[in-house]
């Protein structure tokens, strides 16, 4: 039986974002191992989170004439194969080289994020529109979730070598299995261009990014809250696992069970916060509490790491729930505030701008966790940007819409 086309696009953009999202995962929770392998000090690892995103903003920034040259599923899997060599070259033990594999990583993630919006919206009934972004996107901490539960067993099973080859073949096989989904989700491409490649490695492509973010007036500010929240996730990301080992006395299951625990409830919550937007008819007012309260709640897991394991299973799920769960809506909100044209470039325009923090966020984690000699510092200085920002934009719209 032939699947509605909504279903067809929601089940492969998915089935890819899980597990794109669980080879990403992989690299943080096996941070202590490769910093041990590189001989570097743990926070280190966030250094390698930044290449990570570096990669991902050049896609971002300049992928979309090979979007439009292939279309977006072979797209996507062009991108599973990225994550799969840079996975094996970021193995290596020569830290030099293993950089070279982490944007490699970066640029195979990237795809998700302009070819899943490119299908979705064509496919998606605009009634639940947001909800079905919302469940696209909780493929992100699904993907995590399953990383931690895996990782660490695969390790202790296999050995480091035989828990990344695992990882490998789990992508290269979601590659694999998308290709059924082409006839149907690649018949809109863009304009052919056999000159891709050059255009690809073209910094002119960096300022119509920019250019595209001023057709509306609210997507700077939307732009900026984006950029804020990547900034928290991509060093929550990079650094918990890490954290709880270090600096708590944590095993590295342990630590992998926190995150899943953390990863689970921002997937739960992105699909919550999807459904809850849809009824609200908007979703920025619920950005900004959103960002108020994680920044809460990673205060509240800085303050309790050291308690009870089952305080901490109930911080980390908190934190989860607030600080990842807001990327479906981010995404439908900027869809909803795009001309009709450009929705996929503003997409990817915001979304440069967000891995741009997401890049700058554990570069300078790392450095004050250097300075001060542990990882308490900068996770307060991660909330308090976030609770600045979200009560700025309350500020800013929300009282006026409660005047209103």
């Amino acid at each position: 039986m032939k699947l509605p086309l909504w279903l067809s696009a929601l089940s492969a953009t998915l089935l890819v974002q899980v597990v794109s999202s669980f080879a990403a995962a992989a690299v943080p929770l096996l941070g202590p191992i490769l910093t041990l392998r590189w001989g570097l000090a743990p926070q280190d690892i966030g250094y390698v989170s930044a290449v990570v995103s570096a990669g991902i903003c050049w896609f971002l920034a300049c992928g979309g004439v090979m979007l439009g040259h292939y279309g977006p599923i072979r797209t996507l899997q062009f991108g599973l194969l990225s994550v799969a060599v840079g996975l094996a070259i970021l193995s290596q033990p020569v830290i030099a080289v293993a950089l070279v594999g982490a944007l490699l990583v970066g640029l195979g993630l990237a795809p998700n994020t302009p070819a899943g919006s490119q299908i979705l919206m064509r496919a998606a009934p605009p009634e639940h529109r947001t909800l079905v972004f919302s469940i696209k996107q909780a493929g992100v901490p699904l993907g995590g979730a399953l990383a931690g539960l895996a990782v660490a067993p695969l390790v202790l099973t296999f050995g480091f070598t035989g828990a990344i080859a695992t990882v490998i073949a789990v992508t290269l096989l979601c590659a694999l299995s998308v290709q059924g989904f082409r006839h149907r989700l690649d018949e809109e491409k863009g304009p052919q261009n056999p000159a891709w490649p050059r255009l690809f490695l073209s910094p002119s492509s960096l300022t119509r990014s920019a250019r595209v973010l001023n057709s509306h007036p609210s997507l700077p500010m939307l732009t900026a809250m984006g950029v804020s929240f990547s900034i928290t996730q991509a060093c929550i990301t990079a650094f918990t696992a890490t954290y709880m080992v270090t600096q708590h006395g944590k095993s590295l299951a342990q630590a992998g069970f926190y995150m899943s625990v953390l990863l689970a409830a921002s997937t739960l919550a992105r699909i919550f916060f999807g459904w809850l937007a849809d009824r609200l008819g908007t979703g920025l007012m619920l950005l900004s509490a959103l960002a108020v309260g994680a920044g809460g709640a990673i205060l509240l897991l800085v303050w309790l790491a050291a308690g009870s394991p089952w305080l901490v299973y109930g911080c980390m799920a908190l934190v989860g729930a607030t600080s990842m769960g807001w990327n479906g809506v981010h995404m439908a909100e900027l869809a909803r505030a795009s001309p009709a044209a450009l929705i996929g470039e503003i997409t990817s325009g915001a979304s440069l701008f967000g891995f741009v923090g997401s890049i700058c966020g554990p570069l300078v984690f790392a450095v004050v966790a250097s300075k001060t000699g542990g990882f308490t510092w900068p996770f307060v200085l991660v909330a308090g940007q976030l609770i600045l920002f979200g009560v700025f934009t309350l500020g800013r719209r929300g009282i006026a819409t409660l005047i209103r």
